[in-house]
């Protein structure tokens, strides 16, 4: 049995009706804790969604090629980014001879 489960959870007060109202209207009454509007509430986002690298406009394809190894071994010692540099040789390639077509 872990640690977790043998610990006692608090319990909550839940509270009643009438203080449940009287909770609301001090914090409505206090001006710098006003509810959001309902513009504000829209516009919220998940913070997972603000995390980590922006969505690219074109996303890419993974997929399984199979390269000679002279291919890879120069590429690869181009250094870091080397795959992109490989992309970028592709797509030049395509617009070269999407022009001749």
């Amino acid at each position: 049995m872990s640690s977790r489960s043998k610990r006692k959870c608090p319990d909550i007060p839940i509270p009643s009706s009438r203080e449940d109202a009287a909770i609301n209207a001090a914090a409505k009454s206090d001006p710098h804790a006003q509810p959001l509007s309902v513009q504000q509430l829209a516009a919220m986002v998940p913070i997972k969604a603000l995390r980590g690298r922006p969505k690219a406009a074109s996303r890419k394809q993974l997929v399984s090629v199979r390269y000679s190894p002279e291919v890879l071994a120069y590429f690869r010692s181009t250094g870091q980014g080397w795959q992109s540099r490989m992309d970028r040789v592709l797509r030049d390639y395509v617009a070269h001879h999407a022009r001749d077509s």
